[in-house]
């Protein structure tokens, strides 16, 4: 039993991959724009993969059918019948996605042609579409041409307002300059009427004491002359 784990196993993974492969195949087949070489190359592939894992399954079923226990022998036909049912679901998808890929490429060949058609009509009515295209073109050249022509006016004016902007500011800080050496100056004035009027009052307080040192003098020797 431990000799054939291997072997089911390494069965089991290939059986897996095969069926996420052939699925991935299937929906290129599905996506497949064209041409036919191309979805006849797809089908191919996927043919081989249906082979691979047609061989898979069956050495699978072979391998159940000689385990010596009853109920590993059913366990493994129950997953071969399940592998078998997966294998026809992606049989039945791989047909889908055929005639869907098919119809979509009738469908692209068919509008090819009517683009073809198309374009031979279209070929008759270059002439006047050209003619057509140049006046429009032209047209809209002369509209461009003046357009262009204001927009310069407009900058030539707006390059005129910002040189007279510039003056004006400048202007307005040569006064500012002027007033701040004006008001600096008042500054130093204020600072130095202050300091005079500190001086002043100190110099009357200074006389008012000298006045009545000399009034209290002069009371003193009238009034207590033996002192």
């Amino acid at each position: 039993a431990a000799v054939a784990a291997v072997p089911l196993r390494v069965c089991h993974q290939e059986i897996v991959k095969f069926d996420l492969e052939i699925k991935a195949a299937v929906q290129d087949i599905r996506d497949c724009p064209g041409p036919l070489s191309a979805l006849t190359e797809l089908n191919a592939a996927v043919k081989e993969k249906f082979r691979h894992l047609r061989g898979c399954i069956q050495e699978l079923e072979q391998m159940a059918k000689e385990q010596d226990k009853e109920s590993e022998k059913q366990a493994l036909l129950r997953e071969v019948e399940n592998h078998k049912k997966q294998m026809l679901s992606n049989q039945a998808a791989w047909r889908k996605a055929n005639l869907a890929c098919k119809i979509a490429i009738d469908n692209s060949e068919k509008d090819q042609l009517l683009q073809g058609r198309d374009s031979l009509r279209q070929r008759k009515t270059t002439k006047e579409s050209l003619a057509e295209s140049a006046s429009n073109i032209t047209e809209s050249l002369m509209g461009i041409s003046r357009m262009m022509s204001q927009q310069v006016q407009q900058s030539e004016e707006t390059v005129q307002t910002l040189a007279n902007s510039s003056r004006t500011i400048l202007e307005a800080n040569e006064e500012f300059k002027s007033m701040s050496g004006t008001i600096q100056l008042g500054r130093k004035l204020i600072t130095k009427y202050n300091r005079r009027e500190l001086t002043d009052k100190l110099l009357i307080f200074l006389a008012l004491a000298l006045f009545l040192a000399t009034v209290l003098y002069i009371l003193k020797k009238r009034l207590f002359p033996f002192l």
